[in-house]
């Protein structure tokens, strides 16, 4: 055990001696002191692992944490890339968000892009996700990179890459950099500019402003009173801004969340998927929902780097009187609209996202496609007109943004939302019609999140060596594992399952997916079924069936796997 002991003592005063925060030298040297050898195990059992996400992880010094020294690294691993793919000398835009560190890991991004002989331009502030990605096809970069844990907890940062036009990358590219980080010996030999850089001006703001705005249709309806909150992130500026520009009523915010705050105060986890995490919101639109004057007709969420968009709508028979609708109701919804304006080219969503959207893509005539879990792929699909993805992520724009926007996505929802209060109706009500029009696809989550990851590990493992036969009384007609190349796709760590209907539960179809989360220590579980609905007098009967079609599902699943 000494010599365990020794060793780790020994990595870690290297790392001291080349680390260069204070902060972080400060906090390795008082473990060291300590002789805290459990956690600076736990900090040098590796390294950060550079994937398709790019690095996300806690705070703290080591290699296994997010800090300073892992970012320059990153950077000079990403810089020696793109020299060596031929871009010597390109551009690279680095944004960032108002988490802990963030404006140092752009910083320190910049000035090892520059020392390698590239072109690095900062944004001018922290500001939203969105706005990188759009920075990098507007100004042709070669790459950009996003310093955001998005709705990552407080103790969070990540660090986003994306390539030339503006999508995040995919393999090959993310083992590429991976591979140049790892031959990066001693950071004494990184050349680190002290100047050099850019630092753009509000006009990139004011440019993605104007593209934002335009994802709307002149003179269409704009009278709809929206709730809005940031989440203490650094959409709540840009999102009044859009608002203002494309002449709706001046968003109402949520005070306590409207500005960005790396502590997230108000809220356990920084998602609006997160039970409580919309509590303020819907507070702050029953006050306002009182005066019948300036009454509230949609609550709008964004997560803290403003790519996601959560939407609510009222709802008289819930505690809060508000529902949140679930991302594949908003990417229908979407999909609705743009079909309306006589949007052409690919619709597509993902293979944990709802079917409905190719029953609405085959209707209007337009290419379909499924891909695997995230934009990065999604951004990829040839033709791209539209994508979403069920975890609130959604791209009406591909040629402004090549990535989900939360913006776009909330102005395109209240022009929805104005033009159908201009004819007396609703959200709700349309998507009544689109059950009614396609049949109810109900949709839902089983989600586990986990501390340690071999529970995930164990769950996968115990699925595939006994794949089920039967999930909630419905018989399993085909199960395909992603990981062996199964369903045409990618190869990726995923299981899914397509079940037959039973006329006796009302149900003509259902799907299972399931996978561990790219992002956050999750086991996560898509469930989907379908109920068909003669006309609109059925709606509540078919959400009974669904309900409790969903709600065996889930609990069958649990026990396949072990969760």
């Amino acid at each position: 055990m000494t010599t365990v002991h020794d060793e780790l003592t020994a990595r870690a005063r290297s790392w001291l001696a080349e680390d260069p925060d204070p902060e972080t030298r400060e906090e390795l040297a008082g473990l060291v002191e300590a002789q805290d050898f459990d956690e600076l195990a736990d900090r040098f059992s590796g390294t950060l692992r550079f994937g398709t996400a790019g690095l996300r992880g806690e705070l703290g010094a080591g290699p296994m944490r997010m800090n300073r020294a892992v970012v320059v690294r990153a950077a000079a691993g990403l810089a020696a890339s793109l020299r060596r793919t031929g871009h010597d000398g390109g551009l690279v835009v680095v944004g960032y968000d108002a988490r802990h560190k963030s404006a140092d890991f752009a910083r320190d991004t910049a000035a090892v892009l520059v020392g390698a002989g590239l072109r690095a331009a900062l944004l001018p502030r922290p500001l939203p996700t969105p706005v990188l990605a759009f920075a990098v096809r507007h100004l042709d970069a070669a790459a950009g990179v996003m310093v955001t844990a998005s709705h990552n907890p407080p103790r969070d940062n990540g660090y986003k890459v994306y390539l030339a036009g503006g999508a995040q990358i995919v393999p090959p590219d993310d083992a590429r950099i991976a591979d140049e980080i790892a031959a990066i010996g001693s950071l004494a030999d990184v050349p680190r500019a002290e100047s050099g850089w850019d630092v753009l001006g509000e006009e990139i703001v004011q440019a993605y402003l104007e593209r934002a705005v335009s994802v709307l249709t002149p003179r269409s309806p704009r009278n709809v009173r929206v709730v809005h909150t940031a989440l203490h992130g650094v959409g709540g500026a840009v999102v009044a801004a859009a608002f203002e520009r494309a002449g709706f009523p001046a968003p109402i915010a949520v005070a306590e969340q409207a500005g960005p705050d790396p502590d997230f105060p108000t809220v356990a986890f920084p998602n609006p998927e997160e039970p409580g995490a919309m509590d303020l919101a819907f507070a702050t639109a029953r006050d306002h929902q009182a005066d019948r004057a300036g009454g509230v007709d949609l609550v709008i969420a964004n997560d803290p780097d403003a790519d996601r968009c959560a939407v609510a709508v009222p709802d008289p028979d819930t505690d809060t009187g508000w529902r949140m609708l679930r991302g594949d109701e908003v990417g229908a919804l979407l999909a609705t609209h743009l079909v309306h304006k006589r949007a052409r080219g690919t619709f597509a969503t993902t293979i944990v996202s709802s079917s409905l959207l190719s029953r609405i893509a085959a209707e209007a005539g337009v290419p379909y496609t499924e891909t695997l879990t995230g934009f990065k792929w999604l951004a990829r699909a040839d033709g791209l007109r539209y994508a979403y993805e069920e975890a609130l992520g959604y791209c009406v724009d591909p040629e402004g943004v090549r990535d989900k926007d939360g913006i776009t996505a909330a102005l395109l929802i209240a022009e929805l939302a104005a033009e159908l209060k201009e004819s007396g109706r609703t959200l709700a009500e349309l998507l009544d019609d689109l059950a009614a029009r396609y049949g109810l696809h109900a949709t839902d989550q089983l989600s586990v999140r986990v501390a340690d990851l071999s529970l995930i590990e164990a769950a996968m493992r115990r699925l595939r060596a006994t794949p089920p036969v039967v999930l909630g009384g419905l018989t399993v007609t085909s199960a395909e594992d992603l990981g062996r190349g199964d369903g045409g796709l990618p190869p990726a760590d995923v299981l899914r399952y397509h079940l037959a209907g039973d006329s006796r539960q009302g149900v003509s179809g259902a799907r299972v997916v399931v996978r561990p989360s790219g992002t956050e220590p999750k086991l996560k579980c898509y469930l989907e079924v379908v109920v068909p609905v003669a006309d609109a007098s059925e709606l509540s009967t078919a959400r009974a069936a669904a309900d409790w079609a969903l709600g065996t599902l889930r609990a069958d699943l649990a026990a396949a796997a072990g969760i």
